[in-house]
Formats: structure tokens, sequence, C-alpha cells
């Protein structure tokens, strides 16, 4: 069932700078240099951001004999990769490993969740000039389908489950939109509730407000855009555009129908947001949209989450929390979409990736949490031109620090662009002073295509 309600719309702007704004309006820097020669680009990216930090010994990098300080209370289970072995709580991700590529050696520069995750999101921290946008928006942007009508169903061309920005105590992560080019670039959100409800944030009907009555409501929305003086006017009124045209475009509103899933299918997922998200992202796919972002959680505060400091009070995620329900859910909902995309023929032509914005210390808390932890953790990619069943680098015998082939976020982002097809020696987008800079200060990891 599809909820629409009150309109709101984004009404701050990031930093500004003004060739990222100039390019904006027009894409010569990606036009007719995008198609990569050494690999088959794919049509979409699934990018679910696990929001917190999963903890890689509790998960897929188990260190069965470390001390116990370090270990963990899980036990280890086979996978479909001779010998590599995931805790026991991931029984459907370890029957198909031979599906993805395990990084097992990821690392950032920061433990911050705020910045590790617009530098991961990016590739970029945020700096003096400004905010790069996020590779979302990028996907977006150059493959010419953020705007409605580019793809069959009209939907926006980067979406994200949500209602809105990820975020700690402190505040939103900056680099989850659109950066220097505006809140018009940020990804359209959409809800998803685990009894399969969705509705859009950016569009709720006001109570007593009827569908007869938008076109009055259109027209009273025109008359306040003098008001909005100081706003990015701009992003504000293309979000306000999509959410109109979607209400107007029945084959957009069916896309966004999960009621018209069958209840086997919606089974599969399992009945929780995080679920029915990876399901709507399908849907997303199945409708054209190149970029899907969806997010586990959008805060860390006050709910059961993968940030699991064990604080006892905001921030009081457990292993408890791991057993029952984190693990659980994410096991169910990644192997349902990895497989729903391919009966579909679909997983060839996407790839959808697995990231968070840093792991948890390798060493347990003296209250039995795990603390931020950016040395080492865990991420991995599937689909389209990446070849699964592998292993890259490794970390030592606690998990504290890479053993081999350390790798950092700007080469994630990398691999991505590259498995779309573009070509970063030659595809470029302007920074200061109009100076032609690369999309991502890094290479591809080869291994993934090889």
């Amino acid at each position: 069932m599809l909820h629409l309600g009150s309109f709101t719309g984004p009404v701050c702007q990031g930093a500004t700078r003004r060739s990222f704004l100039t390019a904006a309006g027009t894409l010569p820097w990606m036009l007719g240099r995008t198609r990569a020669e050494t690999v088959r680009p794919v049509k979409s990216v699934v990018l679910l951001w696990l929001w917190g930090g999963p903890s890689h010994i509790d998960t897929v990098d188990p260190k069965p004999n470390a001390p116990s300080e370090y270990r963990g209370p899980f036990a280890t289970i086979p996978t479909r990769i001779p010998g590599v072995r995931f805790t026991e709580l991931l029984p459907n991700l370890a029957a198909r490993a031979d599906r993805f590529s395990l990084i097992r050696s990821h690392k950032n520069s920061d433990a911050d969740h705020l910045k590790a995750g617009t530098i991961g999101l990016t590739g970029f921290a945020q700096g003096a000039d400004g905010l790069a946008p996020s590779f979302g928006s990028i996907a977006a942007k150059g493959m010419h389908a953020f705007k409605p009508g580019a793809n069959k169903s009209g939907l926006p061309g980067f979406v994200a489950t949500g209602r809105g920005n990820p975020r700690d105590v402190v505040g939103p992560c900056k680099g989850y939109g659109g950066g220097n080019w505006g809140t018009g670039w940020d990804p359209f959100l959409v809800g998803c509730s685990p009894e399969g409800q969705v509705d859009l944030p950016a569009l709720t009907l006001m109570p007593g407000l009827t569908p007869e009555a938008l076109s009055d409501r259109r027209r009273l929305v025109g008359a306040l855009d003098s008001a909005r003086a100081g706003f990015d006017a701009k992003g504000w009124a293309e979000s306000a555009n999509t959410a109109w045209n979607l209400l107007d475009n029945p084959e957009a509103r069916r896309a966004l129908d999960i009621s018209r899933e069958t209840t086997k299918s919606r089974e599969a997922y399992g009945t929780t947001a995080f679920g029915q998200s990876c399901l709507m992202a399908r849907r997303m796919v199945e409708n054209g949209v190149r970029f899907v972002t969806v997010n586990h959680f959008d805060t860390v505060f006050n709910l059961s989450c993968w940030d699991m400091h064990a604080d006892g009070g905001g921030l009081n995620n457990t292993y408890l929390d791991y057993e029952r329900l984190l693990c659980p859910q994410f096991d169910m909902a990644y192997t349902a979409l990895l497989e729903d995309l391919q009966q579909r023929g679909l997983l060839e032509e996407t790839v959808v990736a697995v990231l968070s914005e840093f792991g948890r210390t390798p060493r347990i808390n003296p209250k039995g949490g795990r603390d931020h932890y950016p040395n080492a953790w865990t991420n991995f990619l599937a689909g389209g031109n990446i070849r699964g069943g592998q292993v890259i680098g490794s970390t030592d015998k606690i998990g504290a620090r890479p053993n081999d082939f350390p790798v950092e976020p700007p080469q994630i982002l990398a691999s991505i662009y590259h498995a779309m097809g573009i070509n970063l020696d030659t595809t470029m987008m302007p920074g200061p002073g109009d100076r032609p800079v690369r999309l991502v200060e890094a290479e591809p990891i080869r291994q993934l295509f090889s």
C-alpha cells in the first residue's frame, strides 16, 4: 500500500562551490567518455549501507583461535569458499559465499560516524572546497537518469530507503547526497515499514487534504517560491516536482507498491523494514532506477543497530542484538535479494555492494561491547562483472589490522565506477577553478574482475 502525506522539502544546502554548481546543469564531463573497455558495464547499483559499523569478527571474519577477549561468543561455520568460515549467525550467507567477493582488509582514516561515512560515500573528506557529491549522485547524474521520465517508470535515478540521511547523535552524514551540487542531487527517499507499507517522506497529504485538491495545493507551493530566499531553492523545487510527478505516473505508483508482491516473495526478504527495503530495491532496479541505497538504519541512537557499545544508555547494543535481530535480518534480506535478482536475470547487470563506515574494535570493551574501529573490517560486493567466491586481503590473528592488501574506501568506489563502465582516466568533473579532477583518487581493485 502506498501512503502519501504532507509536502515537505529540503531547506538546507550543503557547501557551495561555483564550478560544481555550474556542472550540475550540464554533463559534458560525462558524455561519450564513460565506457571502460575491460568490463561489460552494469546498468544498476544497489548499496546496502550498514550504518553503525558491524563487527567483522562477529560476522564474516571470525577469529576462533584468538583469546576470549577478542574472538566473541559465536561459533563458526564453513562456507562455499574452501577454508573460509563465517559465524554461525549467517548460514544463508555461508551457503552463498560463492556469489560475492569478500574484502577482508578494508580500512578507513576516521573513527567518527559522520566523517568516516562521508569518506565511504564520496571517496573524499569534507574540506575547504566543500563536499564532493556521493557516488550515488554521480552515478545517477552520469547515467542521465535522475530526472523523472529518464527511465520507463519515471522514477528518479537515485533512490534511498528511509526518512532521512543516516545520522548519529550529533547530526546527519554530510556525504550522503549531492554535496556541492546541492540538494537537488540528493537521493529521493522512500520509506518501507516491516508490514510492507510504503510512504514518500517528500510527499504527505495534510489531514483533510484530498487528491482532488492537489492542483490547488501545487499552486500554493508555487506561490511560496519567493519565500524561500536563503534556502536551496533549486533543490527544493526539484524534489517537489519529482514527488508531484510520481503522483501523476501510474507506472511509478505501481513500482512503489510492494503490496503487488506475493506473500511468499515478501516473506523471503523478512518482515522487517530492512527486508522490505531490499525488496523495494529489487523493484526499483527492475523499473530502471540506476542507484539504490538501502539503509539498514537511519540512526545509531536508542535502537538496536550495529553500533555495539553496550554502554547501558542510548547506545546499548549488545551481542544479544546481533544474535536475535541484526544478523538474522541481514542474512535473510541480503541473500533473498541476490536470489531474486538472479532469478529475474538482473544480477548480471546489477552490482550489489555491502558497505559500512568502519568496523568494531577487535578487543571486547569492559562492558561487553565493541567500539568504533577504522583500522580493519570487511565489506563485500556481488553481481554484474564482479567475480564471486573470492577473498581479497586478510587481517591478523586478532582482526586488528590488514595482513596484506589494505583497501580504503576510494578504491571501493573506484571499483564500482569501473563496474559501471566509467573510465576513471578519461572521465572527469570540474574541481576548484574549473580544473578537471577525477571522480575519485584511487584505482579499481582489479582482482574483483579477474
